[in-house]
This record gives C-alpha cells, structure tokens and sequence, in this order.
C-alpha cells in the first residue's frame, strides 16, 4: 500500500461519522425524547430535538446531567437508549478547551447539584424551583462558565400554531398562557454559534 493510498483511507475513515465518541466534560448531547410533550416541542420550535444534557465523567465512565422527573444524572448509554432510535448529537463549545477548566468544570458539577431531585418544570417558567432540559443545561455554563448558549426567547416567539402545540399549552398552561415568560430551547442552543458538532449517531 502506498503512503497516498495509506492517507485517502484515513481521511475517508475520518469523514465517514463512524468513529467512535469520546465523551468529555461539559459536552452538550442532545436527542428526539419519546415523551409526551416532545412533538409540540419539536413543532413548535421547527427542530427535531426536544430534550438535551450535560455530559459529565465520573469515575472514568460517562453520565447525563438532565432536567426529566426529576433533575438528576443518568449513564450515558441509558441515556441513549431513551431517545428515538437511539440518534443523538454531541455539540461542544468551540473554545472548550480554554473555558471548561477543571475548576469551571467542578463549579459547573457544584451548581447543578444544587438542582438534584427538583421537580421537571411542566410550565416552563424561568424560577429555579423547578427545571426543564435545557433551561437547566443554560443556567449551569451560564452561572458556572459564564457561557450564554443561545438566545433567551419568550413563549410566544415560538410557533403555537399547531394542533398538538395548542393541545398541550391549554393542557399546562390554561387558555391565556405566559406568553412573555422568559424561556430558552433545546433548538435554540443546537443552533448557537458557540458549538461545534463532534459527533452524531
């Protein structure tokens, strides 16, 4: 085998997608949640992930830190194998290895465990008494890392326009819901300039 032939194979084997993930600390993962609010999510905010967290290593083994009943931390694996298909995607933030520190890392861990075992927030609002997946992952780079992933946005920017969306909203929110109360979206933290895709299966 010649040398060009040598690097073609390993730069196709590169771009193929079919590595395999080494998660790291602070990766942000995200998935299609099988839930039952998850297709007005989805309609709602034009984007196919519903539900997201915080990868974390603890003793050399990769976990979840998630915002579901209740906020708590999951193993990566079984995380996986909640979500559709099993597809999830890995962003992570550009700059990380200069921001995400083993100090940030430790204050980022020390803050969310100040959220373990409180209630998912089925009404969205933007208090600390009770969280939903990505207004968790937001507030910890946020307070932690001093990191704003994405753009706090209000409830009635989203698209409410559909049946399922309007069903739910009635079904949490009552007829005349909070549509200026502050929340932010798993898709738009997917979309934020700040992350790079490092994996997708």
């Amino acid at each position: 085998m010649t040398v060009i032939t040598l690097i073609f194979l390993l730069l196709l084997l590169g771009c193929s997608g079919q590595g395999k993930y080494e998660p790291r600390n602070g990766d942000i993962v995200f998935q299609t949640s099988l839930s039952a609010q998850s297709l007005a999510i989805q309609l709602a905010t034009k984007s196919p992930y519903s539900h997201m967290g915080i990868v974390y290593i603890r003793n050399g083994h990769p976990f979840v830190f998630e915002a579901v009943q209740v906020v708590k931390v999951t193993p990566l694996h079984e995380w996986v194998r909640r979500g559709k298909h099993g597809h999830f995607v890995v962003k992570r933030l550009i700059n990380a290895e200069s921001v995400l520190t083993a100090e940030t890392i430790q204050k980022m861990q020390a803050i969310g465990e100040k959220f373990v075992g409180r209630d998912y927030d089925v009404y969205f609002e933007w208090s600390d008494d009770r969280l939903y997946c990505s207004e968790l992952v937001w507030k910890i780079f946020k307070r932690g890392a001093g990191v704003k992933i994405g753009r706090l946005e209000k409830l009635g920017d989203f698209d409410l326009s559909a049946p399922a969306v309007q069903a739910k909203v009635r079904e949490r929110l009552g007829k005349n819901p909070p549509l200026n109360e502050t929340v932010i979206s798993p898709a738009e933290m997917f979309a934020s300039s700040k992350l790079g895709t490092v994996y997708e299966k």
